[in-house]
């Protein structure tokens, strides 16, 4: 079981320190994963285009794109088409001069210093000292992490909008490079819709981001990989350690632990007791008096043969309770080990469960969104279908109108009925309509037809 690092940052111009330079040096394409990410302009556009896909040395073979195409520049340019077009559009449909009229919104962010034209967030797991023991084939399992990461920042933010996301294999650890355009709405002044890095990066929001980002790529990896890792721990005053006395046996093993705490207050006392009796016994021997008729042999008193069979008494428990301590040492190590494993399955657990809870949470999120754009689709569903039926009588009435021009005089009948042949080559009468029409202008036809014989027979 590993831990892992992980790191999700933004903005920042380390690639122009030195430092960054002679970091450069050690990879195989020359180069930093500290690109200048704050994106500020075309000509920067354009700078971390050529350092993304390493179109200054043509050195592609290491790099894999899960998002866009090979041109970072004309990915953004089509993103702000995509996004901001209509916005343009109303923007400069509400202006009366023509001069304050937007014609390129991409230029005219490219040309403001106070914005940036767009984003760049880079995503690694793991350090160098990980990823040197691993072979190539097991860094290009990345990918598919990778790739959830992208859809997980897309749900995560979605006033995010990506343009790029691009794979580097070739530098100290696989890592990801994501360019998007942050985007507010409902704005008051200008347009409705705009490029607004600071409304959607803040110290907070950035902040919530890299814990729910860090969270689901560690169950991302896990699952693509079959592996148990954990992440290491953030920065003083970021982490939650896990609780030990969250633990199902932490009773249990709190109670066998004060146990063995009194049995080595005990094993301690009589060690202490075994200390003074050792030095009575030498004081003892040292004063034993030499046997007056055999060579090297003393004599000893009563007494302190009693003393000496008591301390080997004495030698003899607390030898046996050596033993007991002995075994204690292993079942408090054993208890530690046994603790730290779950510690371990805990965090791993813990982990899932949360990568879990933001899936589930965003899921709900998504399920409330289409729930309010399904009302307002059928609020405008309401208001179409009510437009409909006025158009729909506005047409039965031209209609009518017309049919009953067409039943009187010749010079009308004639012209309405040549005005409805246009409209039907025009589209906008249908067969049915026009045939209807005929039917009502050959019957008027034939009508005056009899009505002037008629009038001839009686007038002869």
């Amino acid at each position: 079981m590993s831990e892992l690092s992980y790191s999700l940052h933004l903005g920042s111009d380390k690639n122009r320190k030195p430092s960054s330079r002679n970091m450069a040096k050690n990879n195989a394409s020359g180069s930093t994963s500290l690109s200048n990410n704050a994106i500020q302009n075309a000509r920067g556009l354009s700078r971390v285009d050529k350092h993304n896909y390493r179109k200054y040395d043509n050195n592609t073979e290491l790099i894999e794109i899960i998002r866009g195409t090979s041109s970072l520049y004309d990915d953004v340019k089509k993103l702000y088409e995509e996004e901001f077009k209509e916005a343009v559009d109303e923007y400069n449909s509400r202006q009366t001069r023509d001069d304050r009229k937007i014609i390129d919104y991409f230029k005219k962010i490219s040309d403001n210093s106070k914005n940036d034209l767009a984003c760049e967030i880079i995503i690694e797991l793991g350090d160098k000292k990980y990823w040197d023991t691993k072979d190539d084939k097991f860094k290009h399992k990345m990918t598919n992490v990778f790739k959830e990461q992208v859809s997980d920042l897309e749900e995560q933010l979605p006033n995010f909008k990506i343009a790029s996301a691009i794979i580097h294999y070739d530098e100290t650890s696989p890592h990801l490079h994501i360019v998007g355009v942050p985007i507010k709405y409902k704005n008051k002044n200008g347009m409705k819709k705009q490029v607004g890095k600071g409304d959607v990066f803040t110290r907070d929001s950035l902040r919530r981001l890299q814990d729910k980002m860090r969270t689901l790529c560690i169950a991302s990896f896990n699952k693509e990989y079959g592996l148990n890792d954990i992440l290491k721990k953030k920065e003083k005053g970021r982490n939650k350690d896990i609780n030990v006395k969250d633990m199902g046996n932490y009773q249990v093993m709190k109670d066998q632990m004060e146990k063995d705490k009194k049995a080595l207050e005990i094993a301690s006392k009589k060690s202490n007791e075994l200390d003074k009796s050792t030095t009575d016994i030498k004081d003892t021997v040292n004063n034993l008096k030499k046997a007056p008729i055999i060579k090297n042999t003393y004599t000893i008193s009563e007494d302190d043969k009693n003393k000496i069979l008591e301390y080997i008494d004495k030698v003899d428990k607390t030898n046996s309770d050596f033993k007991r301590t002995e075994k204690l040492s292993v079942t408090l190590n054993n208890v530690d080990t046994e603790l730290e494993e779950n510690r371990q399955k805990i965090k791993i657990l813990t982990e899932n469960n949360e990568a879990l809870s933001l899936k589930v949470d965003t899921l709900f999120k998504n399920i409330d969104n289409k729930n309010k754009e399904i009302k307002e689709l059928k609020k405008d569903n309401k208001h179409l279908e009510e437009l409909l039926n006025h158009f729909k009588d506005l047409f039965n009435r031209l209609i009518n109108f017309i049919k009953h021009k067409i039943l009187g005089k010749d010079k009308e009948r004639e012209d309405y009925w040549e005005f409805s042949k246009d409209l039907y080559e025009h589209g906008i009468f249908s067969e049915k309509t026009i045939t209807d029409i005929k039917e009502d202008y050959n019957w008027s036809k034939e009508y005056d037809k009899d009505k002037r014989k008629d009038d001839y027979e009686i007038g002869m």
